[in-house]
């Protein structure tokens, strides 16, 4: 991920949910409505999530340690996996409780003008901050559709805002139909339903992020296309024959570990196979430039010794795993 379009793209939605969440808060309290106060919650959760992105891209890019030799790339994906609680927690839980109480206990809605126009607002507020993301997403998409996008790429932070900002747009969607609802019938019961819709795509938005960025978490194998390319510049055919085995795992984004046994001639002497693996190690980051910890280990080549690094594809030798759906 492009680290400036990443951090492009939460920025704009920071912006925006900041905007939008205290006209949203002034709506509320000239009116009365719960999808107003559910998305004022929503838009403050939006904000805090956008905070805890741009926290995590800082706190990633700190030196490796001893105790952390390689590194805290993975800080990125352990706050994209607080967003998902804190979309979870505070802006669906409390939407359902809200939309609850308010068809439990109904009240009439008072200028019906600052909710509407507080809306509309938003809408185009959101819109722009939505198609910044997209924009930015696109620069790195390729061919992939978006299901492919979010479920493969391996930078938390533009699925994450993509999939805010659609929420964001759907939610206050449905508030300004439940409001809608609510004056066209006499009603307030309608805007506890909206509320209720509401806290149920944050839910439904929440889940699909959890799972995502647990699957980054466990640690994922290098895409399909960077697999071949590593597979293709380690063998040269002459010094270095084949691959026996071989496992990639992101430790971060844009950092990628390989091991590897490569087998070589029987014959070579320990200063060309040192001079093969240097060669070898040259044209992985040649290929694959995240490739940023490369450990290859040289082997005489037996069908036996293929068989005990086989991949999980159980054939010997067998290729890395390929990107795996999250």
């Amino acid at each position: 991920m492009s680290a400036s379009g990443g951090t492009k793209a939460i920025v704009a939605a920071l912006v925006a949910n900041l905007a939008i969440a205290v006209a949203k808060f002034v709506a509320f309290i000239f009116s009365g409505s719960s999808s107003m106060l559910a998305e004022s919650v929503h838009s403050v959760a939006d904000s805090g999530n956008q905070g805890l992105l741009l926290v995590g891209g800082k706190r990633a890019q700190r030196r490796a340690t001893p105790q952390h030799p390689f590194g805290y790339g993975r800080e990125r994906y352990i706050y994209a996996f607080l967003v998902s609680i804190v979309l979870f927690s505070v802006g669906g839980m409390f939407a359902l409780y809200e939309g609850y109480e308010k068809i439990k206990h109904p009240h009439e809605l008072t200028n019906w003008y600052w909710p509407v126009g507080v809306l509309v607002f938003a809408i185009i507020a959101e819109s722009f901050s939505f198609r910044t993301a997209i924009k930015e997403s696109n620069a790195l998409r390729g061919q992939r559709s978006w299901k492919e996008f979010i479920r493969h790429s391996k930078a938390p932070e533009l699925p994450v805002v993509l999939l805010e900002d659609l929420g964001a747009l759907v939610g206050l969607i449905l508030a300004l139909g439940g409001v809608g609802m609510a004056l066209a019938t006499g009603d307030s019961v309608w805007d506890g339903i909206g509320t209720l819709c509401i806290g149920v795509l944050l839910i439904l938005i929440a889940l699909v992020l959890a799972v995502e960025t647990k699957s980054l978490l466990l640690g994922e194998a290098a895409g399909v296309e960077e697999t071949r390319k590593i597979e293709a510049a380690v063998v040269d055919g002459d010094t270095v024959t084949r691959i026996i085995h071989m496992r990639t795992l992101h430790i971060g984004p844009e950092e990628l570990l390989v091991a590897a046994k490569i087998a070589v001639r029987h014959d070579d002497t320990a200063t060309e196979i040192a001079s093969a693996i240097d060669a070898a190690e040259s044209r992985i980051r040649d290929a694959v430039p995240i490739a940023r910890m490369i450990y290859l280990e040289p082997d005489i080549y037996s069908e036996t010794e293929a068989a005990k690094g086989a991949g999980p594809e159980g054939t010997p030798g067998g290729p890395t795993p390929h990107d795996t759906a999250h």
